[in-house]
C-alpha cells in the first residue's frame, strides 16, 4: 500500500508538470512568439480554457502528500516555506495578469499585465526545477525530520552547509525552464495558427535543442551530488520504462519538428517530462525527502506514511476522484478542439 501510494503522488506530480506545464511554457514564450495584441489574445486563447485547471493538479499532489506522507509534506512546507510563498505570488500574479489585462482598453495597461505574466510565466518552472533539485541534492535534516528554512545560498558547492541555490539546484532550475518553454512551443505550434505557430515551430528547435545538449550533462551532475540515486537504477524497471519514454518522447519531438506534425510533437513533449519526472521517482525510491548529511535521517515512503488502515480509506476516495479529474479533462480538450481564435473587445481569452 505505501509503494501504491507513493506511485499515485508521483503520477499526480507528473500530471501536474505536463498539464500546467504547457501553459507555463506557452505564458514564457508568448512575448517573443505573439508581437501584436491580436497575436497575444490568440495566445492567451490557447491556454485559457485549461490553465486554471491544471494548476489543480499542484493542489491534488499536495493533498495526496497530505493523505498518505504528511510528515514529509509538513517538513517540506517548513522548510521551503519563503520559497513556497514565491510560488504562491507567482501563481497568482499570473492568475490576475490574464484575467486584468484586458479590462482597460490601454496599450501600456496591456503592456504591463504581459509583462506580469512572462514574467512570472518564465520563473515559475525554474523556481520548480530548483526545488526538485534541492530533493534530489538533500536538505540538512535533523534528527527528528526537520528543517530549517534555507537561505537562498551559501558557497554554492552543494555540499554541507546549504542553499535554495547552488551550481546544481540551478542547473536543474534551468534545464526545468528550457523544457517547460520547449513544451509550451509545441502546443501553441500544435493550437495556433499563421505567424504564432511560425514562431512557435522555429522556438521549438532552439529550445529542444537546447534540452537535448543539456541532458547529459544534467545526467552526469545528478551522479556527482546524488550517487545513490543513479547506483539504483540499475534493478529498477520502472526506471527504465520511464527514461525509455522520455528518450522515445524526445526522439518524436524531432521527428514530428521536421515533418511539421504539430500534435505529435506536443505528445512527445508530454512523454518526455512524464518520463523524465517519474524516472526521478523511481530512481529516488524510497526517499522522498533526502537528508544531505546522515541518509539514516531521510524521510522516506516508509518511515513517513500514515497507517495501512488510513491509505485504504485514502484509496477509496482516490479511485473515485481522479477519474473524474480525468474525464474532466477529456472533455474539456475534446469542446475546445482546433485552433485557438483571440477573443474580442474586453474579453480576456
Amino acid at each position: 500500500m505505501v509503494e501504491l501510494w507513493f506511485g499515485i503522488a508521483a503520477v499526480m506530480l507528473t500530471a501536474y508538470v505536463v498539464l500546467d506545464g504547457f501553459d507555463f511554457g506557452a505564458g514564457a514564450l508568448h512575448l517573443s512568439v505573439a508581437k501584436t495584441d491580436e497575436e497575444r489574445r490568440q495566445v492567451l486563447a490557447a491556454i485559457g480554457p485549461f490553465w486554471d485547471g491544471n494548476e489543480v493538479w499542484l493542489l491534488a499532489t499536495g493533498g495526496a502528500l497530505f493523505a498518505a506522507f504528511p510528515r514529509v509534506l509538513a517538513s517540506g512546507l517548513s522548510g521551503f516555506y519563503f520559497a513556497i510563498f514565491l510560488v504562491l505570488w507567482l501563481l497568482i500574479l499570473r492568475g490576475i495578469s490574464i484575467e486584468f489585462r484586458s479590462h482597460v482598453e490601454d496599450p501600456l495597461w496591456r503592456t504591463a499585465w504581459d509583462a506580469c505574466f512572462w514574467a512570472a510565466s518564465a520563473v515559475l518552472p525554474v523556481l520548480f526545477g530548483v526545488a526538485l533539485g534541492n530533493l534530489v541534492r538533500g536538505v540538512p535534516l535533523d534528527e527528528a525530520g526537520w528543517f530549517s528554512s534555507l537561505a537562498f545560498f551559501t558557497d554554492f558547492s552543494a555540499t554541507s552547509p546549504v542553499g535554495l541555490l547552488d551550481w546544481y539546484t540551478l542547473f536543474a532550475g534551468v534545464f526545468a525552464g528550457l523544457a517547460i518553454a520547449g513544451h509550451g512551443s509545441a502546443f501553441l505550434a500544435w493550437k495556433a495558427d499563421g505567424p504564432v505557430q511560425e514562431r512557435s515551430r522555429a522556438a521549438a528547435v532552439r529550445l529542444f535543442g537546447a534540452v537535448t545538449v543539456l541532458l547529459p550533462f544534467l545526467t552526469a551532475a545528478t551522479a556527482v551530488v546524488n550517487a545513490p540515486m543513479l547506483e539504483a537504477l540499475g534493478g529498477r524497471k520502472t526506471a527504465w520504462l520511464a527514461i525509455l519514454a522520455a528518450l522515445g518522447g524526445l526522439a518524436t519531438v524531432w521527428a514530428s519538428l521536421r515533418s511539421r506534425r504539430d500534435l505529435h510533437a506536443f505528445l512527445g513533449s508530454c512523454a518526455f517530462l512524464a518520463g523524465m519526472v517519474l524516472a526521478t521517482a523511481a530512481c529516488l525510491f524510497p526517499v522522498m525527502l533526502r537528508a544531505i548529511d546522515d541518509g539514516s535521517r531521510s524521510l522516506t515512503a516508509y518511515n513517513s506514511a500514515v497507517p495501512p488502515g488510513s491509505l485504504r480509506i485514502a484509496l477509496g476516495w482516490w479511485a473515485v476522484g481522479f477519474p473524474l479529474a480525468v474525464l474532466y479533462l477529456v472533455t474539456l480538450f475534446r469542446i475546445h478542439r482546433g485552433k485557438s481564435a483571440g477573443a474580442a473587445g474586453r474579453e480576456g481569452y
